[in-house]
């Protein structure tokens, strides 16, 4: 059984329900555009993608991209406010990571722009109580999950060997990233077989 002392875990759809047809409603609330027009001009090319990669590098220059690709000038506390109220925390997976430090350290990946970073406290507040400064967004690291190189890099960052590490995710394709970078994977599918994974390798 390998000696796992540190597990990063992607955040929606693991940590918080996520509900991307809930984020297109209220924006097109807020705008009166048409929500599949909305879906297509922001999320339908690559600059999601480069965003999660780091181009836009901040927050600042993210939020001037959305609101162009929108149509519609969008402020900090408004798209916070969007992004929060399209999550729902897990509390019950919440509690396992909760006790899961007293067994390894833990960080938080999600495949987002810097966006997401400077507005967690507002969204995602969770995110910041249990994992402080290693809440991450894959933008910080200038690459995408599933290049390994990410994962590589998050645990260089603090000095865990990939043969000691762990990641959870519900993408397979996040998890074959990780497992090809050398660490071990989970995809998550449900609470019951989350927890069964972390009781099997001493992680409760």
């Amino acid at each position: 059984m390998p000696d796992i002392k540190f597990v990063i875990f992607d955040m929606d759809q693991v940590l918080y329900d996520y509900e991307h047809q809930v984020r297109l409603q209220l924006l097109e609330d807020l705008t009166g555009r048409p929500a599949a027009e909305i879906d297509e001009a922001v999320w339908g090319g690559s600059h999601e993608n480069e965003a999660e990669a780091g181009n836009p590098d901040t927050a600042e220059g993210y939020l001037a991209q959305y609101g162009r690709l929108l149509g519609y000038p969008i402020d900090f506390d408004t798209w916070a406010d969007i992004r929060r109220r399209m999550m729902r925390a897990r509390p019950d997976v919440l509690d396992l990571v909760r006790q899961l430090k007293q067994k390894a350290d833990i960080a938080m990946l999600t495949n987002n722009g810097m966006m997401l970073k400077a507005s967690l406290p507002v969204c995602a507040p969770e995110m910041i109580e249990i994992f402080g400064e290693k809440a991450h967004v894959s933008a910080e690291f200038k690459v995408r999950k599933p290049d390994p190189a990410i994962y590589r890099l998050i645990c260089e960052k603090y000095g865990y060997p990939t043969s000691a590490s762990a990641f959870i995710d519900d993408r397979a394709e996040n998890v074959a990233g990780a497992e090809k970078a050398g660490l071990y994977g989970h995809v998550y599918a449900d609470f019951e077989n989350f927890r069964s994974y972390l009781k099997k390798h001493d992680l409760l």
